[in-house]
């Protein structure tokens, strides 16, 4: 099943060839930056991320092509998760884990459905260095740093090839509404199946390219229109997740049941700067978590 999936995402790959590659433009590039420090002001579980896209076409018109492989998304990303007492953990609190990844995604339309799908490759464990980056960051800013312990215990190195895929549709509801709703599918790092919908009011983003933060789920975006002013987002998703290398079975960790995200977040465009800023209630994730954690969401692209 997994090796299907993950051949079936490379197969977009071959279309970065020679041929392939003829008269591709660079068409957008988005990021979007996850931390619960500015959303609950707390720095554990899903402690920190950053996602970023490349995107390239021939063109861009407004809407997805219809064929697969003509535009082509390459994602990168880190993510760092933590227990919620860096330097004494809680038994049975989720380890230390830092995560980078280096993906290649499609984005097209059949008939009304909006398909992205790809290949995520995710390198886990002290390799990344992702455990040294935050403790040098904690340093400057004079908070508590993982201990020496709960390093030695995080998620080991790997490699963990991941399929992605969600398929959605969007809905006018009016002239300033629209809703999306969406069902995604994970095979890798994480197993799993999510749906969800977003719910925007207002033009910044009509007629772009936006791209899921997996984290929190945000979308950010990446080609984009003329369109100034503000857009209100408001979205909710639930998961079933089957199985997770972040919180692994050999480790005694138990899933929950299900998987909710609930978020909110404002797009602004100005004439030539923008900016992003959302907040994300993310539900537990193992047995014994407790209580859920709210992340903040930000992008700003300031342009003076």
């Amino acid at each position: 099943m997994i090796r299907n999936c993950i051949a079936a995402a490379l197969a977009v790959a071959c279309l970065v060839g020679p041929a392939g590659a003829q008269d591709r433009i660079k068409l957008g590039y988005g990021r979007m930056i996850d931390n619960d420090f500015i959303g609950d002001t707390q720095d554990r579980w899903h402690s920190g991320s950053v996602a970023s896209s490349r995107v390239y076409g021939r063109s861009w018109d407004g809407q997805l092509p219809e064929s697969f492989g003509e535009i082509l998304e390459f994602r990168i990303g880190a993510e760092i998760m933590a227990p919620d007492n860096l330097v004494t953990p809680a038994a049975g609190d989720r380890p230390f884990a830092g995560a980078l990844s280096l993906g290649l995604h499609t984005h097209y339309r059949m008939n009304q459905a909006e398909i992205a799908m790809g290949a995520d490759m995710v390198v886990t464990g002290p390799v990344t260095g992702l455990d040294h980056f935050q403790g040098a960051l904690h340093d400057l800013l004079g908070m508590d740093k993982a201990s020496a312990t709960t390093r030695a215990n995080q998620i080991g190195n790997g490699v963990h090839p991941t399929f992605v895929m969600e398929v959605g549709r969007t809905w006018g509801l009016g002239s300033m509404a629209r809703i999306r709703p969406f069902v995604e599918t994970r095979v890798g790092a994480e197993t799993l199946l999510r749906a969800g919908a977003d719910l925007t009011f207002g033009q910044v983003g009509r007629g772009e390219l936006l791209v899921r933060d997996p984290v929190s789920g945000q979308q950010y975006r990446t080609i984009q229109n003329n369109a100034t002013g503000y857009s209100f987002v408001l979205g909710a998703d639930i998961a079933k997740v089957a199985d997770s290398i972040y919180l692994p079975d050999s480790g005694g960790y138990d899933l929950t049941d299900s998987r909710q995200r609930v978020r909110a977040g404002v797009h602004w465009q100005g004439q030539k700067s923008s900016g992003f800023y959302g907040l994300t209630w993310l539900g537990e994730e193992f047995v014994g978590q407790g209580e859920g954690q709210v992340v903040g969401s930000l992008r700003l692209n300031l342009d003076f």
